[in-house]
């Protein structure tokens, strides 16, 4: 009975997968790409920046002792 259930489950995630999920096109793949790594590459300027900003206050503070 639960190879039964474990097979229909196969065959229902196929079938969903196949003929009721909307894939999206080589070109909103592509896109979807350069908004990923553009918008991670402005987080990550954003977090260096922080960073060096975050650094030079502490290193002014230790000069201080």
């Amino acid at each position: 009975m639960a190879k039964n259930k474990v097979v229909n489950y196969i065959k229902e995630s196929y079938d969903e997968l196949m003929h009721k999920v909307s894939w999206p096109t080589w070109a909103e793949l592509q896109g979807s790409a350069i908004v990923v790594s553009v918008a991670s590459l402005i987080i990550a300027i954003v977090v260096f920046a922080m960073d060096e900003v975050f650094r030079n206050i502490l290193l002014q503070y230790y000069k201080l002792f």
